[in-house]
């Protein structure tokens, strides 16, 4: 799996945000640009959580299963999420989206929990090792 991380600079907020590109086909001739938005999104929907069956394997029918509980999220509730249209729009629906980018996008956001995770862990120890 190759992942590219990169800044981008916000055109409005002139925010810099990062920024994943996840290889989507084995050639590696196309790829989708994830964004930590993105990632934080499919974090408070659990949009991974129990969509691989218990052989592991991705492809196109899990793939479709995302998309079908993703769409099914959009349509059942009175979800007005912005964060989880774009998420559709720029990555789940993406025409460069298979069974492959899917892999890649499981294990960017696996990656990028633990990270996120190590973060926390790190900035809560000064706290708990400072006498009171």
């Amino acid at each position: 799996m190759q992942i590219i991380k990169f800044k981008v600079q916000g055109s409005k907020f002139k925010v810099k945000k990062d920024m994943y590109k996840i290889q989507a086909n084995q050639s590696g001739t196309r790829s989708i640009e994830v964004s930590d938005q993105h990632l934080e999104t499919i974090d408070k929907y659990q949009l991974l959580r129990n969509l691989v069956d218990s052989n592991g394997i991705i492809d196109e029918e899990v793939l479709d299963k995302l998309k079908l509980n993703v769409r099914s999220l959009l349509e059942s509730s009175n979800i007005k999420d912005k964060d989880l249209l774009d998420l559709c729009l720029d990555v789940i629906y993406n025409q460069n989206m298979k069974a492959l980018g899917l892999h890649n996008l499981v294990l960017l956001y696996v990656d990028w929990k633990d990270k996120k995770q190590a973060e926390a862990a790190a900035d809560a120890e000064p706290d708990a090792s400072r006498p009171c």
